[in-house]
């Protein structure tokens, strides 16, 4: 049985947040018209937009930081939560100990992930009056039909970055090494980075970043005058400028992210600066967040199959240091 491809790359990127066709209704059903008579068109349902037949421009630059906002604060305090439970007595020396512990780090990130990802499904349809997936374009069904092709991309792109990260100057410890200290923190690092971390990251970057940017390139780029701005309230089109600039700032802002693990090894960075592009165009070209997140996912997938390898199923894990 066959698979469908991917879609290709629409020649018109403005198509993926294009608004709703209004449909002409059957004229077969209705009465026969005399002269003068208007043809009767059927409006897109109000609940996919702020008016009758006017679709909504979302994520926006407002939803991504509160989102974000949400998220950072979240963190805060389940990282504060986490310690106390795990260190009742305040011991200034143990808690600076703690506090940097890699089970507490990820457990501190997977439940805010998991919390925020709830609270999200629930709030923001509230805002935009339409499912949380249909808001950022999660589209599942995409990469289910697809997955095959998705997991062996994010596989190949995986070792390929491998490859090319041995031949660039990376200082010899890391803080990202920190987490690879015994069997029990790779597995725990294993599972989150393979399942609920690139989710989070895919929904957090190509989800709400990368539309928020691209919609707020248009705005500050628009011309201020009474047509422009009917315009700009009557579609969601996007420029194909703001697409671009909105894939850079995303992908830099990505790559920042992890610049603390890797000790602001800025070549490193580089590289995962083109990883988060790479993802962006999957995104893009799919007009699926899921896909770009199945992707993520197998590309992590293989940086830990690599040192599941390399260590003998992390039984030895003194050959990562060697």
């Amino acid at each position: 049985m066959s698979h469908p491809a991917i879609p290709p790359l629409p020649d018109d990127l403005n198509r993926d947040y294009a608004q709703p066709q209004a449909s002409v209704v059957d004229t077969a059903t209705l009465p026969p018209m005399n002269d003068g008579d208007a043809i009767i068109i059927e409006a897109p349902p109000p609940s996919a937009a702020p008016g009758p037949g006017v679709p909504a421009r979302i994520p926006h630059i407002g939803h991504a930081a509160l989102f974000i906002g949400f998220s950072f604060l979240l963190l805060l305090v389940a990282q504060v939560s986490l310690l106390g439970l795990a260190h009742p007595v305040v011991d200034p020396h143990n808690t600076a100990t703690a506090v940097a512990h890699p089970k507490l780090i990820v457990s501190a990130e997977a439940v805010t992930y998991l919390i925020s990802l709830a609270v999200a499904y629930f709030f923001f349809p509230l805002l935009w009056q339409r499912s949380f997936g249909d808001g950022i374009r999660w589209a599942f069904d995409a990469a289910k039909r697809n997955w095959y092709k998705l997991i062996g991309m994010g596989l190949v792109a995986g070792f390929a970055v491998q490859a090319i990260s041995s031949l660039i100057p990376v200082p010899k410890s890391i803080p990202m090494d920190d987490f690879f200290r015994t069997s029990s923190d790779i597995w725990l690092v294993t599972a989150f980075g393979t399942l609920l971390g690139p989710v989070f990251e895919e929904i957090t970057f190509r989800g709400f970043l990368f539309p928020a940017f691209a919609i707020a390139y248009d705005w500050l780029s628009l011309p201020r005058t009474p047509a422009a701005h009917e315009h700009w309230q009557k579609t969601t089109a996007i420029t194909t400028a703001s697409v671009i600039f909105s894939t850079i700032l995303s992908s830099m802002l990505f790559a920042l992210l992890h610049a603390e693990q890797l000790a602001h090894a800025w070549v490193a960075l580089f590289v995962l600066f083109c990883v988060s592009v790479i993802l962006t165009i999957v995104r893009i070209r799919t007009r699926s967040v899921a896909c770009s997140a199945l992707v993520h996912a197998s590309y992590n997938a293989s940086v830990f199959l690599t040192m599941f390898i390399a260590t003998g199923g992390y039984r030895h894990l003194d050959k990562l240091t060697r």
